[in-house]
């Protein structure tokens, strides 16, 4: 996460020196970015929408992609089924993980600004909002620990949730021993 926040601070670093034309154009696009409401993912239990909408969350989505963000994985131990959002509310996002399918006392990482993970595209993608998370499997953990260097992973038993600036960096986010570790993503 560190590398993510580092691009973040570069990139509303960059955006302070950009021409007015293109501030108006990341304005706009800010206005513009996809958030669909928790009921449209019919996969999530009716428990974890309810709470959802009674938080005020909205889901972020990636330019024009499918519909993402929200996933299912064993993120706390192997055998447990848990849900990890990404709940934007008034311009700022976070990953709410809701432990065993419990709307209960749900863990919030990886909080930042919507407008902060914009990026350009190609003149026909104009400017875009680029975070997305994955669950990520042991594999991927333990190749890009020995790509890129970083923390030592703990020994991995269960997923962690990969938090990627699209194409730019990214970092995993690892639960273990009651604490959640920020690993190595992507470079």
């Amino acid at each position: 996460m560190i590398r993510i926040f580092l691009l973040v601070a570069i990139a509303v670093s960059a955006f302070a020196q950009l021409s007015p034309e293109y501030q108006r154009q990341f304005d706009e696009a800010e206005r513009h970015i996809v958030r669909i409401p928790p009921k449209a993912f019919s996969e999530l239990p009716p428990d974890l929408v309810q709470e959802l909408d009674r938080r005020g969350c909205t889901i972020p989505q990636v330019g024009s992609r499918r519909r993402g963000n929200v996933i299912k994985g064993e993120f706390a131990r192997p055998g447990q089924t848990d849900w990890a959002v990404l709940c934007s509310i008034h311009g700022v996002s976070r990953i709410l993980v809701f432990w065993n399918g419990s709307e209960k006392n749900p863990a919030a990482i990886g909080r930042s600004e919507d407008r902060s993970l914009l990026q350009g595209g190609t003149p026909a993608e104009g400017i875009f909002y680029s975070r997305e998370v994955a669950p990520v499997g042991k594999s991927f953990i333990m190749e890009h620990y020995r790509a890129y260097g970083g923390p030592k992973p703990p020994p991995i038993d269960h997923q962690g949730i990969n938090d990627a600036f699209v194409e730019k960096a990214s970092s995993v986010w690892y639960f273990y021993r009651g604490k959640w570790l920020t690993l190595t993503g992507s470079d």
